[in-house]
């Protein structure tokens, strides 16, 4: 495994921050997905900024303090020293050294991270772990604010986006196996009820609610709008890489000629 994260890291200079394909997006658009295979396709760093979110909640979580209080919750999120693997064919998260993978994807996190996630002094303190987890070889990062604040100069930026049904199944699949205690890999949603993908479309549209007033649901100028109700992980990946090819950060896998989005 290979992770980054703590102080002794060095911090890029954002505007060094070119090398990146910044996949910004609500809950269930296929983000984390089509981030990961992405960057297996390109032999890039994957960075997967809701886990840093999910780290630091359940450090807040840990200390006690109240949601409510966005000065308690600031002060227990800067005592979190988060470790992110960057290798797309890794899971790991660490908190203060443990390894937290399995529990940060639990309900105590889920029901808690829209909250902590919305407080600007928790944004600020993961924008900079976040922006040494990508580094300057090229990385692909995944996020609600990604294209807009983390990496503003990504030389590809995608809004993906999905109907609200596609990405509350797509969500509720990711938490069904969490909650088996399996690894969620796939969009799988047999034997969850109706209410279950209900509860799981509330909690979207409490997330997206929160999000918007931190403008950490926009897409940026310039960024690439892809809804993916209808496609395929392959053909999602496939129109990322091409993109990437097209401003120059890759050589080009396939003639100029073919394929354009």
């Amino acid at each position: 495994m290979s992770a980054v994260g703590g102080a002794e890291s060095s911090v890029p200079d954002v505007a060094d921050l070119t090398r990146v394909v910044a996949l910004d997006g609500p809950a269930g658009s296929g983000k984390s997905t089509v981030a990961r295979a992405t960057a297996k396709a390109l032999g890039w760093r994957f960075v997967d900024t809701g886990a840093t979110y999910r780290a630091v909640t359940l450090q807040v979580l840990r200390a006690g303090v109240d949601l409510d209080d966005a000065q308690a919750v600031a002060a227990a999120a800067a005592q979190a020293v988060v470790e992110l693997d960057i290798d797309p064919a890794e899971r790991g998260v660490r908190l203060n050294d443990e390894d937290v993978s399995a529990e940060i994807r639990g309900s105590a996190v889920t029901a808690a991270v829209s909250a902590v996630s919305a407080v600007p002094a928790v944004r600020q303190q993961l924008i900079v772990l976040q922006r040494r987890l990508m580094g300057l070889e090229g990385a692909v990062v995944e996020g609600r604010d990604i294209a807009t604040v983390v990496a503003p100069r990504a030389a590809v930026k995608v809004y993906l986006d999905a109907r609200p049904e596609v990405r509350a199944r797509r969500r509720a699949g990711e938490l069904a196996p969490v909650a088996a205690g399996e690894a969620a890999d796939g969009p799988q949603v047999e034997g969850l009820s109706a209410e279950d993908l209900d509860r799981v479309k509330q909690s979207i549209q409490l997330r997206d609610e929160l999000d918007s007033r931190t403008n950490a649901l926009a897409a940026t100028e310039g960024a690439v709008h892809l809804d993916t109700s209808e496609l395929t992980v392959e053909q999602v990946v496939a129109r990322i890489v091409l993109l990437a090819e097209q401003a120059g950060v890759v050589e080009p896998r396939r003639p100029a000629e073919e394929g354009t989005l």
